[in-house]
């Protein structure tokens, strides 16, 4: 049965929001922090940074692909139990990661188990269960308030992982971060009836009966402006990925300690909380998809000065200060073009559907990571293809339309 709440016992939406920001700050901050494990886990398994940035590039793609699946269930049943059962999944696959030794065993591990945990209780589900509690004028503010909690998230997990790894070994990391999955399932109790669960929330303003999800997929698929959004989240995806799991690998090819690579992505996670709110208030303010527009271009122009710029510490971490300003900051703008275009009712499947797209992105940019610099002992080439993609994921926003697609009522 659905979950139910009664308006009367509703607690106040912005209290929804700080939770359901609290909740993808540990669901991000395991996400983001996993590439400080690859070259601990290359060492215990022996598995070779290929085969560890598959199975990687696996948990990517399952990341992206769970997060309509799990929306379409929290849009029709409500996120709680959604969030609960990632809980779980994500504390099972941390745990059962120190464990395993087979290349099978982390692609079920890290790839399916901590990918999908992490995915039912991330962006699409969150933003889904807030949207339809805020006002239409203060939802993009608000997915930038949640959006911020999973750069927190960032910002405090991969220090806290790098200094657990440093003093107890990479295993009781691990283990720290199976046992914080599981502080998410108390905190899915606040959401359990933020989703339309009534009568109200199933008929349109005339009165009709709103369109099933089946239809509303279908006039999304067509929408020339939809795609767009897809397409430039993909590149989103690659660049994210690429150097979430291979900034370390990076920094150690350029002679620096594990301890730049950590300081970087807490830095990249501290200036998106900034990039983050900014880009959520904005949005109210400034069409969203030249928002979209400048920090992918921002993002080209970052890589070409990091190219030329000398490979000392200050570089990584100037380099991870501009990034970080734009890094996940895309996904209130993102959101909210498509609240815009096709409501609230069916949010979370339908930004689930563009997380898929950003996360087939993100399989690319974690295995190709791994293959250009086995094959070639650099990641030179990735770098170009980053901001050639960044490049086309700022022109390929300028042609979406904002305005709501009219919507056909069921029969």
């Amino acid at each position: 049965m659905p979950e139910h709440s009664s308006s009367n016992t509703s607690p106040n939406p912005w209290l929804i929001v700080g939770v359901a920001g609290a909740i993808l700050m540990v669901t991000m901050g395991s996400r983001q922090s996993l590439g400080l494990f690859l070259s601990p886990l290359n060492t215990h398994t022996g598995l070779g940074v290929a085969s560890i940035s598959f199975a990687m590039a696996i948990a990517q793609l399952v990341w992206g692909a769970v997060q309509p699946v799990f929306g379409a269930v929290a849009d029709r049943w409500g996120p709680g139990r959604v969030i609960v059962l990632g809980a779980v999944l994500l504390a099972a696959g941390s745990a059962l990661t120190t464990q395993v030794t087979s290349q099978f065993g982390l692609i079920f591990a890290i790839g399916l188990l901590s990918a999908a945990g992490a995915g039912a209780g991330s962006f699409s589900i969150l933003i889904g269960a807030t949207a339809q509690r805020i006002p239409a004028e203060r939802r993009s503010f608000a997915g930038g308030v949640i959006n911020a909690g999973g750069s927190a998230g960032q910002f405090i997990f991969a220090p806290l992982n790098q200094a657990v790894m440093s003093a107890f070994g990479w295993m009781s990391a691990m283990w720290m971060m199976a046992v914080l999955a599981l502080t998410t399932a108390p905190m899915a109790w606040w959401l359990r009836g933020s989703n339309h669960n009534n009568k109200a929330s199933a008929t349109g303003a005339d009165g009709q009966q709103t369109i099933t999800l089946r239809q509303q997929l279908r006039i999304a698929l067509r929408d020339r402006s939809y795609w767009c959004l897809h397409a430039g989240f993909f590149t989103c995806g690659f660049h994210i990925a690429f150097l979430v799991t291979h900034m370390p690998g990076e920094v150690a090819l350029c002679g620096l300690s594990t301890n730049v690579a950590a300081t970087s992505l807490a830095i990249i996670g501290l200036a998106n909380v900034a990039g983050s709110l900014a880009a959520g208030a904005l949005g109210s303010r400034v069409r969203m998809k030249m928002i979209l527009f400048w920090m992918y271009a921002s993002r080209a122009v970052a890589i070409l000065l990091y190219l030329a710029a000398p490979k000392d510490a200050w570089t990584f971490y100037a380099f991870a200060a501009v990034l970080g300003a734009t890094w996940l900051a895309t996904v209130p703008p993102t959101a909210g073009i498509t609240a815009k275009l096709f409501g609230t009712r069916y949010l979370a499947t339908l930004f689930g559907l563009t997380l898929l797209s950003h996360q087939i992105g993100g399989f690319f940019g974690a295995w190709l990571g791994g293959l250009t610099v086995v094959n070639t002992g650099a990641y030179t080439w990735m770098w170009w293809a980053d901001a050639a993609l960044a490049l086309a994921a700022a022109l390929v926003n300028l042609p979406i339309k904002e305005a709501r697609v009219v919507r056909l009522a069921a029969a």
